[in-house]
């Protein structure tokens, strides 16, 4: 994962800032009760909180600028800085949610790149490990594929690239698990489903080697010794020096007089 200095610094939003009125130094209780106040003075404030690291009551000071003068030229900047602060503050569903509000609005808007990189950041950073459920790591592949495919030429796709390997390599993974506990139970077939989705859909990851090698085991038990070369063959066609190449060898070795196709 990146550091958020990381990403910031990745993202260099420009910041707008209007010149401070009097009373956004008011240090009230509650900055963000419903209180109708100018364009200057909310936004002004919420970028105050936002230079002293509070980014949750910056976002929803934002969020004021938005809901009390949204036919301003600052609500639009307001959305972005708001979805930014939301991201910051690790509250990723409400950065999600102003990310894609801001969308909505304004498809065409030159920040759209970023909005989208950011919505695929907050998918990125909630991904969990292998061992639960990989919903919110198919939303960031799917984000950051979005991205790529509408605006491959963006400081931002190169980034979405670099993520999409490693998100591949968890999806891999999670399929490598699964099958491995379907092979532990005897479930052959559904093993076999689950390591041909590695070969076929992940096939540049580092689990491919591994993937490959369970086939052979899988298909010898299914008795598919055809199919068990053929996957071995593929193994030593590309991974050679492996461990898993040298374990379907002994595989295939010790199988020998009962694999060999019939003529």
């Amino acid at each position: 994962m990146v550091t958020k200095t990381r990403i910031a610094a990745l993202l260099l939003l420009p910041v707008i800032l209007l010149p401070a009125a009097g009373c956004a130094r008011n240090k009230a209780n509650s900055d963000t009760a419903y209180v109708a106040r100018d364009v200057n003075t909310l936004y002004t404030l919420a970028k105050e909180r936002m230079d002293r690291g509070d980014y949750e009551a910056s976002a929803k000071l934002f969020d004021e600028v938005e809901r009390q003068h949204p036919y301003s030229v600052w609500a639009r900047r307001a959305q972005m800085m708001s979805a930014f602060s939301y991201y910051m503050a690790e509250k990723y569903t409400d950065a999600i949610s102003s990310a894609q509000r801001f969308l909505t609005i304004h498809p065409g808007n030159k920040d759209a790149p970023y909005a989208n990189y950011l919505i695929a950041m907050s998918y990125y950073n909630q991904i969990e490990d292998v061992t639960r459920d990989q919903k919110i790591t198919q939303q960031a592949s799917d984000s950051f594929n979005e991205l790529i495919r509408r605006y491959p030429q963006s400081r931002y796709a190169s980034d979405a690239r670099l993520k999409l390997d490693l998100i591949n390599d968890h999806l891999a993974g999670k399929e490598m698990e699964v099958g491995r506990f379907y092979q532990r139970s005897g479930l052959w077939l559904a093993a076999v489903t689950r390591f041909r989705t590695v070969v076929d859909k992940y096939q540049t990851t580092s689990h491919t080697p591994e993937a490959l090698e369970r086939l052979v085991e899988t298909y010898l038990n299914l008795g598919m010794p055809g199919e068990a070369h053929k996957a071995a063959a593929v193994l030593g066609a590309n991974y050679p020096g492996s461990k898993w190449y040298q374990r379907s060898f002994n595989l295939i070795q010790r199988h020998a007089p009962a694999t060999v196709p019939q003529s």
